[in-house]
């Protein structure tokens, strides 16, 4: 005899009519920023270093923002902007203005800055490293030691120099890596979503 039989249920007792469509209503939108970041990572090519890919990768470090948890102390008040900095030459173009202006990520409103060698790197909370600055890496790492700075970068061994997220190019797909320890140096806690989704997690946290 079957469960549902011997239960003497029918097959639609089991989920309360009224609960079910708010159910399936938390879970879907629960679940829309990963089907954003998924698609980007698994469905959408980017041809070469053209536009298209940087405008895939500027949605990646809007979406990279939801599955990261800064300290309160990355933040000078509670209502204090999210700052997304650029250091080096700048491969967006305007991608990653489109991408973010008038957004925000757990409420706070987001703010674009380019930057050069030498500025306050340290009050940004999420900091692009163009490939101009690979021969500085070493240096831009130590003088971010002990900041909460979410460094993401698209040059080889990037991660392996101290970088958090590093993106690559695999059939022609941008997708990414992530330096767990770093990380966790930098007080920051990554999803597990969102290692999930990385095609390489360095140091599990």
């Amino acid at each position: 005899m079957s469960q549902e039989a011997s239960s003497g249920n029918s097959p639609g007792s089991y989920l309360s009519p009224p609960l079910q469509p708010r159910y399936l209503i938390r879970r879907v939108v629960g679940l829309m920023p990963m089907v954003v970041l998924t698609s980007s990572l698994l469905g959408t090519g980017a041809q070469g270093q053209g536009s298209g890919e940087y405008q895939i990768k500027a949605a990646f470090l809007y979406n990279f923002a939801k599955f990261i948890e800064w300290p309160a102390e990355a933040f000078t008040e509670s209502s204090a902007s999210l700052v997304v900095g650029v250091v080096g030459d700048d491969p967006f173009g305007g991608a990653l203005d489109q991408t973010m202006s008038g957004k925000t990520i757990n409420g706070r409103p987001v703010v674009i800055k380019r930057l050069k060698w030498g500025q306050n790197l340290r009050a940004c909370q999420i900091l692009f490293i163009g490939s101009s600055e690979r021969k500085r890496l070493a240096q831009l790492f130590e003088s971010l030691k002990g900041a909460t700075v979410l460094t993401v970068g698209e040059t080889e061994q990037f991660c392996q120099q101290g970088g958090i997220i590093d993106f690559l190019m695999e059939d022609n797909k941008v997708r990414f890596e992530i330096n767990a320890t770093a990380a966790t140096g930098a007080q920051l806690k990554i999803s597990s979503k969102l290692l999930a989704l990385a095609k390489t997690v360095r140091g599990r946290p």
